[in-house]
């Protein structure tokens, strides 16, 4: 075995006994208020033969190419690939200059594997904004999430290099293997590949600069750039106050369009490597095109006041309920990506939203203290109903056994929900009722 080669300086991975994974990687992408943090979910694994390269970016590849340079061991650069085809790479977290996450191995207690990046100093990024923002393509670019071969050259052309070259990675792991890199920070690498080629503010952040700091810095660099180079406007001739405050004959206003009986039709959306669902993009268009009808035809719209995560919920319940198809879990992703949550959540929310609409939401999300009456009187009419007592917890009464529980809405209905024996995983179930025992005979089948 070849001697490891000494690790570039930075940061050293902390103590594997420090290290405490969670059980079932969740992902959180809710970057603070600085925005440089991020963290991914766990991308599935590949139900493919293989054969198709981990990136279809250009800039995802050149990611996968410095990873190459680093070993010439194709054996762990190998079973990385496998490990990261199988899954066992968990939610990744990206910060400056840092990418981590917890990779499942042979053994029971997954291991810390980590690499590290050369952040961008503010001079580097002084310099890449002004080359970048004298350039209308690129920031047009970046808001489609591309990043174009010119976007890089210019950055090139200024000293800054933006994408890793070879020897540029430095990897860690807490696993007892001396590969450089071993096969854990591999499968990490190349599931980061799939992350830029969604998503090339990645690869940003991991040298130094959020999403949102980055356009807003380039938006404003790019108007001060287009104002510098505007022609100055001819002075416009003075006019006497008399004259302008004068009473002038103003015609009517034209007669207001005709509205059409029914909503249009969305564009067709082509289907594009890296590029959004287009069938959830056709959904969302039409939900969007239905309310501006609305809106038209009575001056009013009932989802105004809906936060975006009950109109995240909202749109996801409005899908088929028999399965989810590709498409449905396709949007399923995208709005769970773009509220911070996890699609879990959101088909918990979903079942809750068509259970009762968005009390039935906050039924599901805000525990709260009713005041005494219906609540108070539930539980003696379930007693007389010959079920066991319950147990009350603010506006939740649960089931001895812990499978069953209602919950008391602002509405004065009855939701009911289930659980798994022994888990504490509640999800809305059956109809909801004034009053508590037919609720329960309902959620309970009986």
């Amino acid at each position: 075995m070849s001697p490891r080669p000494q690790p570039h300086p930075g940061p050293q991975p902390r103590p594997r006994s420090s290290a405490r994974p969670e059980s079932r990687p969740v992902a959180r992408p809710r970057p603070g208020p600085d925005d440089l943090r991020r963290t991914f979910e766990a991308v599935p694994p590949r139900t493919s033969d293989g054969d198709e390269p981990f990136a279809d970016s250009w800039w995802g590849r050149a990611w996968v190419a410095a990873l190459e340079s680093l070993s010439m061991d194709e054996g762990r650069l190998s079973r990385g690939r496998t490990y990261a085809d199988s899954g066992k790479v968990a939610a990744i977290t990206v910060t400056p200059g840092r990418v981590v996450a917890y990779v499942h191995g042979s053994r029971p207690r997954p291991y810390r594997a980590e690499l590290r990046l050369r952040a961008l100093t503010d001079a580097d990024w002084d310099t890449f904004l002004d080359a970048v923002a004298a350039r209308p393509g690129h920031l047009a670019a970046l808001l489609v999430k591309e990043m174009p071969h010119s976007l890089v050259d210019t950055a090139a052309e200024a000293g800054i290099g933006l994408l890793p070259a070879a020897g540029d990675l430095d990897p860690g792991c807490s696993c007892p293997d001396h590969g450089w890199p071993c096969k854990h920070v591999a499968a990490l690498c190349y599931q980061m590949a799939r992350l830029l080629d969604a998503d090339p503010f990645v690869l940003l952040l991991l040298r130094g600069r959020g999403e949102r700091d980055t356009l807003e810095e380039l938006g404003r660099r790019n108007a001060a750039h287009s104002a510098r180079e505007r022609p100055a406007a001819p002075a416009s001739p003075s006019v006497p106050a008399r004259e302008a405050l004068a009473d002038r004959y103003l015609p009517p206003l034209p007669a207001p369009l005709m509205v059409l009986p029914h909503p249009g039709q969305p564009p067709s959306y082509p289907s594009l490597p890296g590029a959004r669902d287009p069938l959830a993009l056709d959904h969302l268009a039409t939900d969007a095109a239905a309310r501006a009808h609305t809106l038209l035809t009575t001056g009013f719209d009932p989802l105004a006041g809906l936060t975006a995560w009950q109109d995240a919920v909202r749109l996801a319940a409005s899908r088929p309920t028999a399965g989810l198809t590709a498409t449905t879990r396709a949007l399923y992703r995208e709005l769970a990506h773009a509220t911070g949550r996890t699609p879990t959540d959101l088909a918990r929310a979903v079942a809750a939203w068509r259970q009762g609409g968005a009390e039935g939401l906050s039924v599901l999300e805000t525990p709260w203290d009713p005041p005494a009456g219906p609540f108070d009187r539930a539980r003696p009419a379930l007693a007389a109903a010959d079920f066991p007592r319950f147990h009350p917890w603010r506006n939740q009464l649960t089931h001895p056994s812990g499978t069953l529980q209602l919950r008391f809405g602002h509405d004065g209905r009855w939701y009911g929900y289930e659980s798994e024996p022994g888990e504490d995983d509640w999800w809305p179930r059956a109809t909801p009722g004034s009053d508590p025992v037919g609720a329960l005979m309902e959620l309970s089948g009986g």
